[in-house]
């Protein structure tokens, strides 16, 4: 299944476990722009690429039924989004619903709005699926950026948790059919 994201020539597809290498390159290049602005936060000042538990973790998402890249033809693989079941970690949706698991984004400039166009096939999946209902949950420290590009994209705040020291927010948005 392919569709646009950003423009004509930003496709998505499923990922397979071979993307991996490209998705940890996306999380790789975030963490040091998140070190370069003094925001490490959200997931520490090592490459994703350099520590064997994030190797695997994004090797299996990689793999998993609900995994998709998005890709341009000139900067390659530019965006991931992940799928599935909610996280263990916040509290369970009382109807059905489908759960963004990951969605990453390139910093590259030719990449502007994948992640927002990743959300909307998110939508179309859910739709496709016959679920109103996503979720998503996010780090909600450093600046609160991340929360509020969720809100832009339609997101509303339902639940705030913490897993360790590690502050997050649980968004959601209803669709309409």
């Amino acid at each position: 299944m392919t569709e646009a994201v950003t423009d004509r020539t930003t496709s998505i597809r499923r990922a397979t476990p071979a993307d991996a290498e490209a998705v940890l390159q996306l999380f790789d290049d975030a963490i040091a722009w998140f070190v370069r602005i003094g925001n490490d936060g959200q997931w520490g000042r090592e490459p994703f690429s350099s520590q064997q538990r994030q190797v695997d973790r994004v090797t299996g998402w990689c793999g998993e039924p609900g995994a998709w890249v998005a890709e341009h033809p000139e900067a390659g693989v530019c965006g991931a989004l992940v799928l599935g079941e909610a996280t263990d970690y916040v509290p369970p949706a009382t109807e059905p619903e489908l759960y963004v698991k990951v969605l990453i984004g390139s910093r590259d400039p030719r990449a502007k709005g994948t992640g927002r166009g990743l959300l909307a096939f998110a939508d179309d999946q859910a739709l496709a699926a016959g679920v109103d209902l996503l979720r998503v949950d996010c780090y909600a420290g450093g600046t609160g950026d991340l929360v509020r590009f969720y809100e832009a994209c339609g997101y509303t705040r339902t639940d705030s948790f913490t897993v360790g020291a590690w502050p997050g927010q649980v968004l959601a948005r209803r669709l309409d059919r």
